[in-house]
């Protein structure tokens, strides 16, 4: 069976269903062609004929791993280091500094959602390094930053923390290269223990209960949204809301706005960038 096949309207209708009640990404009429590309090999491996019967097998009691690898696929990973760099400016220069004074007595957490291969909460750890070495004493409780993803490929790389460096030289300067990770007889570069220890990895559906995660100061929730529709992107900020801490903050991606929440959270301008403050 070749890896390209056909999809009729109907089918992509009820594959689209599929994939927004598993895991809330809002396919658009025009991406048939992304189904085609990524589901190929799995549609290979399956020996299915038609996605109509994909469909009916992932609808199966017992295919939660075909599930798994269904989303996986169809999860779009886009990521590099210091992603639009703004956030990062105001988590040192304004976020940090304010938590520093405020949260003396308990552990700094951070919450990076749809972490992806782990370039953002690695990046979040850099900064907090740096910080720390120009405040002494700063966040003497620790810090944890949770990062979370729903597809396991991903985390399983995000956790081994090792990169090409084609994949470093993407928004990673050589001065944070040669200071935070450590070069392998592979080629690759890991990250330094002292980087990598802040942050824990968790598999996580954001149409899930967040309940369990606890509170945090922060959490990036960036470049995600938009895959949501806004009745979902709605309940995910509602959610994420309970799990801020009174003042807390949320980080949303450089295309992606917050309204109709104004009773939960607060614009702030930092000039650049926009942040939103749980009220």
């Amino acid at each position: 069976m070749s890896s390209s096949f056909s999809i009729t309207p109907a089918e992509f209708r009820e594959f689209s269903s599929f994939l927004e009640k598993s895991c809330g990404i809002l396919l658009a009429e025009h991406k048939q062609y992304l189904v085609q590309s990524r589901l190929g090999k799995i549609m290979q491996q399956q020996g299915c004929s038609s996605l109509s019967e994909l469909v009916a097998r992932l609808g199966r009691a017992g295919g939660n791993s075909l599930k798994e690898q269904v989303i996986d696929a169809m999860t779009t990973n886009e990521t590099l280091w210091f992603r639009d760099i703004h956030p990062y400016e105001i988590l040192r220069n304004k976020l940090l500094p304010e938590l520093h004074e405020k949260s003396r007595f308990q552990k700094l957490r951070i919450w990076s959602a749809a972490c992806s291969t782990g370039q953002e909460p690695y990046s979040i750890s850099m900064v907090i390094d740096e910080f720390k070495q120009s405040h002494a004493g700063a966040f003497s409780s620790g810090e944890e930053i949770l990062a979370t993803d729903i597809s396991t490929t991903v985390l399983d790389q995000a956790r081994r923390g090792e990169y090409e460096m084609l994949a470093l030289g993407r928004g990673l300067s050589q001065e944070r290269l040669h200071r935070y990770f450590e070069s392998s007889p592979t080629g690759s570069w890991g990250i330094k223990p002292h980087i990598k220890s802040r942050v824990r990895f968790q598999s996580l559906n954001l149409l899930g209960p967040y309940s369990s995660l606890g509170q945090f100061d922060l959490i990036f929730c960036r470049n995600v949204l938009i895959y949501f529709s806004s009745d979902v992107k709605l309940e995910i900020l509602r959610k994420m809301h309970k799990q801020l801490r009174p003042g807390g903050y949320l980080l949303l991606g450089a295309s992606e706005s917050l309204s109709g929440l104004s009773d939960l959270y607060k614009m702030i301008h930092c000039r650049p960038g926009i942040i939103y403050q749980a009220i």
